[in-house]
């Protein structure tokens, strides 16, 4: 099968032909139909992460955010079958560790994340194994395409369980979104829909004006403005209830936590560069005398899935509004480096392998 192969941190995936995986007996092969590409597999790319001893190996391949048809399955395995339509999260639990069985599969004790380690190789492919199928594959409704839904693998229910679940987001309130890649405007358009009023901050105005697309009330074009969190508390006349660090990136976290009135709910869900290598500093004795609450988010239960699909179904949550194009395999490098400057817009999402 064709595969996007990691040679060379930083320098373009070789188009390679490999061999085609053969289910486990608890798991399933799938066969993909579409991936989105996103700013987590440019931090593999670049090499990133060796301080949470994730560093993507050479030889990997990349890819955590498929859609597609269950092409095999292992003998051991119950609830999925051959021709099943199915969504795999990017962090894969092993469904039988203390948080999966109280839920929390999106941080299992032993969580294999998808295409960032060696165990589970990803799907810039044609196919890809899932273990575990049982636990980790999540049934797509019937009806939707798969580029539609490759999203759902990583950002868009990132977004969902930030906001959804992690955050106490209620109608009416103020939700500011600093960092408008595919995880903020996902964020933007969920915000929205859960009844927010959204303010987008961002340094291009193309990505201001998707988010107003998909829900923005505001925008803050961080490149114009000296005092983003001055911005933000200026629009929502005292700060955000709740406000969003999508990047990753020290600025923007520094502004996401600086944005809040008194009791607000920072929620930081990008992970950091090299720059930064997990550690940045904030304004605590501010965050104590105010009662701000710092919220890590991370991916989300499959077994909670069901909450976006009924949305969906009614037409409150359109994810293929963040899809921005489809590209094929070839174009994957291109799409890794355009991020390196923030010039992607939306989701890119492989449909040709």
């Amino acid at each position: 099968m064709r595969a996007a192969v990691l040679e060379e941190h930083g320098e373009p995936l070789s188009i390679e032909d490999v061999d085609a995986p053969d289910p486990d007996p608890e798991g399933a092969v799938v066969e993909v139909e579409a991936c989105g590409v996103c700013r987590s597999d440019w931090h593999g790319w670049q090499g990133d992460w060796e301080w949470l001893d994730l560093e993507t190996p050479i030889g990997q391949i990349l890819g955590h955010e498929p859609a597609g048809r269950v092409v095999a399955v292992g003998d051991e395995v119950e609830s999925v079958s051959e021709g099943d339509h199915v969504a795999v999260p990017f962090n894969l639990g092993d469904g039988s560790c203390r948080r999966c069985q109280r839920g929390h599969s999106n941080i299992c004790e032993n969580v294999m994340p998808l295409g960032f380690v060696e165990q589970v190789q990803g799907a810039f492919a044609e196919e890809l194994h899932v273990p575990v199928a049982d636990h980790n594959l999540v049934q797509l409704p019937d009806g939707v395409s798969s580029v539609d839904m490759a999203g759902l693998g990583c950002r868009f229910m990132t977004s969902f369980h930030a906001l959804a679940h992690r955050a106490d987001v209620g109608a009416g309130d103020w939700v500011a979104v600093h960092g408008c890649g595919g995880v903020g405007l996902s964020a933007v358009h969920i915000a929205d829909a859960l009844g927010a009023n959204v303010i987008a901050v961002d340094l291009t105005d193309d990505k201001l004006e998707k988010a107003r697309e998909l829900g923005a009330v505001e925008g803050v074009n961080a490149a114009d403005v000296e005092d983003v969190p001055g911005e933000v508390q200026a629009i929502t006349d005292g700060g955000a209830n709740v406000s969003m660090d999508a990047l990753g990136i020290a600025t923007t976290c520094q502004n996401s936590v600086l944005s809040l009135d008194a009791h607000g709910q920072h929620i930081q869900v990008g992970l950091t560069t090299q720059e930064e290598q997990g550690m940045v500093h904030l304004p605590t004795d501010a965050m104590t005398m105010q009662e701000i609450e710092f919220i890590g988010s991370l991916g989300m239960p499959p077994t909670r899935y069901d909450e976006i699909f009924r949305m969906v179904s009614t037409g409150k949550l359109e994810p293929e509004k963040v899809v921005s194009e489809t590209i094929g395999l070839e174009d994957v490098s291109d799409k890794l480096a355009a991020m390196t400057d923030y010039e992607t817009v939306g989701i890119p999402v492989i449909d040709e392998f």
